[in-house]
């Protein structure tokens, strides 16, 4: 492998000219492929995959389209789609170029979890023309996986969405950080013996991940959330706020009582969990309660850096490869929609995702350190474990059609 690092420092035409980065070496010609599940040597078997054979399948599912699923790939794949307003930490670099990303989420779901995927490109932000787009695309697949796709709009499309459509419809950038980041906050609440009614949590960053994690968090129990964004805690007396903002602000400030500036809320709090980039000054971290988890996830540079982080903090995770516990994505929707395909499930529920969460929390029970919250991507008991709590928790829920 070529070290970064020794890369001569040419324009990336140049670069790319020459084949010198591993990563465009890695990206060319794309990263996915179609492959069959028949043979096709002879006549016979062309026969039976495509006509005069097919016709019989045709026919057999246009007077009972419960078959659909058995004789399509449809009960397998998932479209991944995006309208590349909010890639990464790129932000609105448009469909053309997201669509590295969306190769690369599809690669994971079969890696992961056995799940075919199609990344799917949307030329358009209008969140209309994107709800219409799906819904006449989703015939042709068995869920939708909403990708990269700019807040406050993202709430509405999966809203709309999960309205109209009978099959999975889940938005991983909101759900699938949930899930990872609840799975390793119970574990490090294990570990430093607080407790989900009296610990203090900051969240800083209401976009679809902040807003998510806040939703989970609530859900499984935690009451004191002070939710920050660019004008502070979110209350209900400011005027500034969506009305995504405004319903929680009344769910989570109008509870706690908590407004002011991240500073004010961080005095003395049990948990920082960052999803808005930027960084924190470490007088700020250094005002957290003692036996501090901190948890800075955005990409490339986190909100506090674990070096800083482990100077005032137990409990340190990040969103990268490179330090100990990881929060990853990758540890989720794989797992999730893998379950929800076992299960026919005709949605995801909340009660799917806290299951997932508590799935994925349990893997590293017996192990359980400092260093060592959350499970790796490449544990091979993730995906079946989180697959089988989301499954049952689908027939728990009702929403299983096998």
């Amino acid at each position: 492998m070529v070290a970064f690092d020794h890369l001569p420092d040419l324009d990336p035409a140049t670069e790319i000219a020459r084949g010198l980065d591993p990563i465009f070496a890695l990206h060319a010609g794309g990263k996915m492929e179609i492959a069959s599940t028949v043979a096709l040597n002879g006549p016979d078997e062309l026969s039976m995959a495509y006509t005069p054979g097919v016709a019989k399948v045709c026919e057999a599912i246009a007077a009972d389209p419960s078959l659909y699923g058995d004789y399509t790939w449809v009960s397998n794949t998932v479209a991944v789609i995006t309208d590349g307003t909010a890639v990464l930490g790129l932000g609105d670099i448009g469909p053309r170029a997201a669509m590295p990303v969306m190769e690369g989420k599809a690669v994971l779901f079969k890696q992961f979890g056995g799940v075919d995927a199609i990344p799917i490109c949307l030329d358009t932000t209008d969140t209309d023309e994107i709800i219409e787009t799906v819904v006449r695309l989703a015939p042709s697949f068995g869920g939708i996986n909403l990708e990269d796709i700019s807040a406050p709009r993202c709430f509405e499309i999966e809203e709309r969405l999960k309205q109209r459509l009978d099959i999975p419809v889940f938005h991983d950038d909101q759900h699938g950080t949930a899930v990872v980041v609840l799975a390793a906050l119970e574990n490090a609440i294990k570990l430093t013996g607080k407790y989900h009614d009296t610990i203090r949590v900051v969240v800083s960053g209401a976009g679809a991940a902040g807003v998510a994690v806040t939703r989970i968090l609530l859900a499984a129990g935690i009451k004191d959330i002070a939710v920050v964004d660019r004008g502070g805690v979110l209350h209900r007396d400011r005027s500034d706020l969506n009305p995504v903002k405004r319903a929680l602000a009344a769910d989570t400030a109008d509870t706690t009582g908590r407004w002011g500036s991240l500073a004010a809320v961080m005095d003395g709090a049990d948990v920082y969990i960052g999803l808005s980039g930027g960084t924190v000054p470490e007088e700020v971290v250094a005002s957290m309660a003692d036996e501090a988890i901190v948890f800075g996830l955005a990409n490339p540079t986190p909100e506090v850096h674990p070096d800083v982080a482990h100077k005032y903090a137990r409990i340190v995770a990040t969103g990268r490869s490179d330090f100990p516990n990881q929060i990853n994505n990758v540890l989720a929707f794989p797992g999730i929609f893998r379950g929800a395909f076992d299960a026919r499930a005709s949605a995801i529920t909340e009660g799917m995702k806290l299951a997932a969460a508590q799935a994925l929390a349990a893997i590293v029970a017996d192990d359980l350190r400092d260093d060592f919250i959350i499970a790796s991507p490449f544990d091979p008991r993730v995906g079946p474990t989180v697959a089988a709590a989301v499954a049952e928790a689908a027939r728990r829920d009702g929403v299983a059609r096998r």
